[in-house]
Formats: structure tokens, sequence, C-alpha cells
């Protein structure tokens, strides 16, 4: 398969005064095209800095990231937006709906980032809600939302762009087991029905057997794996 992400050596150095806090300590990391990978670790390992990385968020303070074969290392700020916009779909723990917007406004938001045409936007954003099953929710606000019918707007959202990697962070966090059981099918499905790379970050140990691959995160360096 393809490789379409890839950490070498990443270092992630903070600054706080005189002291200096290393979150990364050369991390290695590679994803392959329709993979479903997991990132695991407990609090403090380092697992919010690997996803910035891996996610285009941040740069790192030395070492190279390669998205598909580019070293976006050290890109601007205004590059490494246009990557992310096109090349990765992000699911976060806190759901980060705009309350203001509607189900349907919030999952059109990021095409407009892309200048696709109104119409085009609302159409893709109406298809995606129904692909989650809220196409009867659509109009809602987030705060006439359950947490699982938002992370499911998040989901929707997520493939506006049409991504080649999905990044889940925790994105059953704040769910009961039910409905993280329910979010998880739908990114199973994404992987095995359309071949999405996913990646997911989190802590929980049955929420990481849900990947191929799990990559075991401690001090800021994968110390072992485990292949399905």
């Amino acid at each position: 398969m393809t490789t379409i992400l890839e950490l070498q050596d990443v270092w992630k150095i903070y600054r706080m005064g005189d002291v200096e806090v290393e979150a990364l300590k050369g991390l290695d990391f590679k994803a392959r095209k329709g993979e479903f990978v997991a990132i695991m670790g407990p609090s403090g390992s380092g697992k919010s800095t690997a996803m910035n990385m891996i996610g285009c968020l941040d740069v790192p303070t030395r070492g190279r990231i390669f998205l598909e074969g580019k070293d976006i290392a050290h890109m601007s700020e205004s590059q490494l937006a246009r990557i992310r916009g096109k090349k990765i779909g992000f699911i976060f723990q806190q759901f980060n709906l705009i309350n203001t917007l509607t189900a349907l406004e919030n999952v059109a938001l990021p095409m407009i980032f892309q200048n696709t045409p109104k119409d085009k936007r609302l159409a893709k954003a109406k298809k995606l809600l129904e692909m989650v099953e809220l196409d009867d929710r659509m109009h809602h606000k987030p705060t006439e939302l359950s947490g699982g019918e938002q992370q499911r707007v998040a989901i929707a959202r997520s493939l506006a762009n049409d991504p080649e990697v999905i990044l889940a962070d925790e994105p059953t966090g704040n769910l009961d087991s039910k409905t993280g059981h329910t979010v998880m099918d739908f990114l199973r499905k994404l992987h095995e029905k359309e071949g999405r790379t996913i990646i997911l970050v989190t802590h929980d140990e049955n929420t990481a057997r849900n990947a191929d691959r799990v990559e075991f995160l401690k001090d800021g360096q994968i110390f072992k794996r485990h292949t399905r």
C-alpha cells in the first residue's frame, strides 16, 4: 500500500522560560492509504502533540513530516491551512460544532474555504448527513442534538472536502458506551466500504481494537506496536 503520511524522527520541544519540555522525542510513524491505525497512550504520553503533527496543526522542532510525499515540516501557517482543508478531516472529542449554525450549515462550512459554490455545498452536506442517518435533524442546531448526534454531524463535516485522511481525536470520549459503539461503527464503515485512511488517537483500549494496527506511545516515542 502507498504511504500517505509519515513522520521521521519528529521532535517537539516547548520552551517555558528557562525550562525545555520534550513532548515528542524522535517520533517515527507511518500510515498507508486505506489503513485504520490507532495511536494509544496514557495522559502525558505525547498523544495530543503527535495528533497536532499528524494533522498539520503544528510544525516540529526538528524532524520531517510527509503528507502524500510533500514535506510539511517547514510550511507557513497559510500553506498548512490549505493542506489541512483539502487532505485531512478532523473529528474531535468536544465535537467543535458552531452552536449558531444548523447541522447542515456546520457540515457545509469547510467547503466555503475551498470556494465550493453554495448550492453544491448544501447538496453535499445534505448527502453526508443522510449517510450518517441524520437527514431528519439537519436543520437542528447542536444544542438541540444529543452527544451522539453531534458526533455524527462532526463525522459528516470531516468528509466535506473528501479528504484522504480522517483524524479522530478521542471521538467517543464524551459519549456513553452504546453511543460510542455507534460512532465507531460509522468510522469502520468509512474504512471498510470507502477505503478511507483513519488515524485514531485514544487512551481507550476497547476503542483502539477497531484499528488494523495500534501504535503505543510513551514519553514521546512509539515503544511497541500491535497488528491485528
